[in-house]
């Protein structure tokens, strides 16, 4: 038989105290005499005493004490993928400077998601960019606790912390497609079925808003540039990594040889630089150490600090935040 768990009271009586100079010791220790404390200290070690119920202290407080990150992929992109990791590097920040806990909660379309949301012991929440179909976003907004997602979609409870795409997209695509013979645009997948392959002049309406505004601005650079955007060769990855970008340009070269490539990110930039070596100029989007040391331009942008934006949001320090600065670094 389980031997029943010794509370505070108990330890109280054991200590010739109050049960809230109990509580006091664990929880405020500087509200109690030295002498009193190391007194309930050695109570409590007699009687097994392991120290107040976490779980029960937070439904008194309210609070847990916890951020939950909801990634929208599988738990090991956080740590493989350099610009995620700059992300949470910042929601961490805030973590430190407000001593909260930080929870990572995967949601990859099982349908375990939503439970995983509903019953994460969390006071708020991150969200890592999704699609518009993700059940996630509303059993997040259903909690009512603070919520903020990096890069949208827009969903009524969740606040949006994301720098103009589309505007950025386009100033980049109209300087890379200046004397381009032969372009290609190197796109993250389009949607959750995450099917790779070549297509010319795809429809932007894509139900991951990062691609859609990306792809957005580079229609808009392609007609501003009198390309038809109907004739414009896009490869689709279908994960966003440097490898999955080698294989969508190999299989792109049976169609087309590029000699200028607008990749969506540095990861995939890379894998393009990989393939085509200096047969083409290339561009990526992040404007991190991977695109300094290749040498490609880059769209710079602080997902650091947008996950310091989105954590302040989440853990209620504000409501609101101005919409991120991007820059183009031209190499």
């Amino acid at each position: 038989m389980a031997s029943q768990r010794v509370t505070m009271r108990q330890v109280a009586a054991e200590a010739g105290v109050a049960s809230m100079t109990v509580s006091y010791t664990y929880t405020r220790p500087d509200r109690v005499a030295p002498d009193t404390r190391a007194r309930v200290l050695a109570a409590a070690q007699r009687l097994g005493y392991a120290g107040p119920d976490p779980v029960a202290r937070s439904l008194r407080r309210g609070a847990t004490g916890n951020l939950g990150v909801v990634m929208g992929e599988h738990l090991s992109y956080a740590f493989e993928d350099p610009q995620a990791a700059r992300f949470l590097a910042g929601v961490s920040s805030v973590c430190v400077e407000k001593r909260l806990g930080l929870v990572l909660i995967p949601s990859t379309g099982d349908p375990e998601d939503v439970d995983r949301v509903r019953e994460a012991a969390v006071d708020g929440f991150v969200l890592w960019t999704t699609d518009e179909s993700d059940a996630v976003l509303d059993a997040v907004a259903a909690t009512g606790r603070p919520a903020a997602i990096q890069g949208g979609p827009t969903v009524p409870g969740i606040s949006v912390v994301s720098p103009d795409d589309r505007g950025a997209a386009r100033a980049m695509a109209f300087h890379m497609l200046a004397g381009a013979a032969s372009p290609l645009i190197l796109s993250m997948p389009l949607d959750r079925g995450r099917r790779a392959g070549l297509h010319r002049g795809p429809d932007t309406s894509v139900s991951f808003p990062v691609t859609r505004a990306r792809l957005e601005g580079y229609r808009d650079a392609a007609e501003e540039a009198g390309r038809p955007w109907q004739d414009m060769p896009v490869a689709v990855v279908a994960r966003h990594s440097r490898n999955d970008a080698r294989l969508a340009i190999e299989d792109a070269l049976a169609h087309v040889r590029p000699d200028v490539v607008i990749a969506m990110s540095d990861q995939l930039a890379a894998g393009a630089v990989d393939v085509l070596g200096s047969s083409a100029l290339v561009s990526g989007w992040d404007d991190s150490e991977l695109a300094r040391a290749l040498g490609f331009s880059s769209v710079s942008q602080s997902l650091y600090d947008q996950g310091v934006a989105c954590a302040r949001i989440a853990s209620g320090t504000m409501t609101t935040v101005e919409s991120p600065t991007w820059n183009l670094a031209l190499r």
